[in-house]
């Protein structure tokens, strides 16, 4: 079983977000509105899983299976959306950077809760540093339990949606997948 380890801001992070982006876009330029460095990594000076977050942004209208069909060239295996409405999940290729890739509708609850979790952060250093602190202890409480470390995140995460906006309503679906009820 893989441990979960939380490390110490690393200043390459947005480096190699930068050069997964530029492998990425040539394949989805046409389809993309854009490609979103998303959480922990995100945000500098926030300890996090050494795991880029990648939301690839796409139309409404955009069929995800034209994108997945594209992303599948450069070795990605498409997942499905993981129980997620709006968020399709892609395996990372064999030997590629530790990274999450997700096709993300322009319109999705699902990007707006990435979007504000990481534009609250990065404004909000002191939240950032709570949330670091938290991650490391979640991560030396709960070292072979993700649900358990998914689930003592939630209330901080929830607490940084309400302040950006998020209806009740949506604040009970994000607890329901986080919870894992």
């Amino acid at each position: 079983m893989k441990s979960i380890v939380v490390v110490p801001y690393d200043s390459a992070w947005p480096a190699l977000f930068e050069q997964l982006r530029q492998h990425l876009w040539p394949a989805v330029h046409d389809v993309a509105i854009s490609i979103e460095h998303v959480g922990s990594t995100s945000v500098p000076g926030l300890a996090a899983k050494p795991v880029l977050d990648i939301d690839i942004v796409i139309a409404p209208a955009t069929p995800v299976s034209l994108v997945a069909d594209r992303l599948s060239t450069l070795g990605y295996q498409h997942r499905g959306n993981l129980g997620i409405e709006g968020r399709e999940a892609f395996r990372a290729p064999e030997g590629s950077p530790t990274h999450h890739l997700y096709v993300c509708l322009s319109d999705s609850e699902a990007l707006a809760n990435h979007l504000a979790i990481r534009d609250h952060l990065r404004a909000h250093p002191d939240t950032a540093a709570r949330y670091g602190a938290l991650k490391q202890q979640l991560a030396r409480e709960f070292p072979h339990d993700i649900d358990a470390y998914v689930a003592g995140k939630t209330d901080l995460l929830l607490e940084i949606l309400a302040l950006r906006g998020f209806s009740r309503a949506s604040l009970d679906a994000i607890e329901r997948v986080n919870r894992g009820g």
